[in-house]
């Protein structure tokens, strides 16, 4: 396989784990097979941002100055609720929530490279989600913990 180029757009606000989920799952694909891919980050301006937790990242550099990707992974806005967490449409995929970033760099790496290999990355990785708590969606937290949430935030929980 040829190498591929990932590029990851960070901007201010973005949440950590929409960026480290997805280069996870790339940089154990190129750990499982050197060569394969190349991960990049930028921002707008090639300035390190600040995620919504506070952490700063430092990019490789600017929009402007990167080569162009074979695959772009940025945070799209205005993306549907579909209670999917990986949803393709057409060129683009997104993923709901911040742990789904890895459910969507395993998803795009088995459609790039195949299932078994997005399997050995998985395994390589230790992917293995058992959350404590079965309340990750509206649809399944108890509601008065869906109402509270909805009443205190700029975003609509659907």
């Amino acid at each position: 396989m040829a190498q591929r180029t990932v590029l990851v757009v960070l901007f201010d606000g973005v949440q950590s784990l929409d960026v480290t989920g997805p280069v996870e799952v790339f940089a154990g694909a190129e750990k499982h097979i050197p060569g394969t891919y190349r991960i990049r980050t930028a921002s707008l301006d090639g300035a390190p941002v600040r995620t919504s937790s506070g952490l700063t990242l430092v990019p490789d550099g600017a929009l402007t100055d990167v080569c162009a990707p074979h695959t772009l992974l940025l945070k799209r806005f205005g993306a549907e609720p579909t209670g999917e967490r990986v949803v393709f449409d057409g060129k683009y995929v997104t993923a709901a929530g911040v742990s789904s970033g890895i459910d969507m760099g395993l998803t795009l790496l088995g459609r790039i490279a195949g299932d078994e290999y997005a399997q050995a990355v998985q395994l390589a990785t230790e992917y293995d989600p058992q959350p404590p708590y079965d309340a990750g969606s509206p649809e399944k937290a108890p509601a008065h913990i869906v109402a509270e949430l909805r009443a205190r935030s700029r975003f609509i929980l659907t």
